[in-house]
């Protein structure tokens, strides 16, 4: 008759084989299904300071679809440095061009436009992001990744 600890020792070395056997549990492209998220618009009929958006709430491993829409008010630049080290950048469309970088420092606007970035977040945290030199003017805000 067979020992306890042999039994035990038995069942766990037959429950291993069988988990590595098991294919894995995640399937399919994660970003080809983005979440569009509210449109980011630079300056309005109102102020050329304006932002539609402060703050985003994101998910880590969620595609998402960003539009960035410049008034053509004023030069935009949008930065986002904490933020832009911690997504997989798929890509950006702009001006009827696909552009696929493995990085993104800033979106620089002389005049009217729209960019659109498509990213997944793979860091959680809180991400500050602002138009370079207009921070004093209010325009700034949060991605904050959950």
């Amino acid at each position: 008759m067979p020992s306890p600890m042999r039994s035990l020792m038995l069942s766990l070395a037959a429950s291993a084989m069988t988990l590595t056997s098991l294919p894995a549990v995640a399937e399919g492209d994660l970003t080809t299904r983005p979440e569009r998220l509210p449109d980011l618009v630079l300056g309005s009929e109102v102020t050329d300071y304006a932002m539609s958006q402060a703050r985003y709430e994101l998910e880590t491993g969620q595609a998402y679809k960003l539009k960035v829409v410049s008034s053509g008010l004023k030069e935009y630049a949008l930065q986002a440095p904490g933020f832009f080290e911690s997504i997989f950048l798929r890509k950006v469309e702009a001006g009827g061009m696909e552009i696929k970088a493995v990085a993104l420092t800033e979106l620089e606007f002389e005049q009217a436009g729209e960019a659109e970035i498509y990213f997944v977040p793979i860091k959680p945290g809180e991400f500050e992001f602002y138009m370079k030199g207009l921070e004093h003017k209010g325009m700034q805000g949060l991605f904050s990744v959950r």
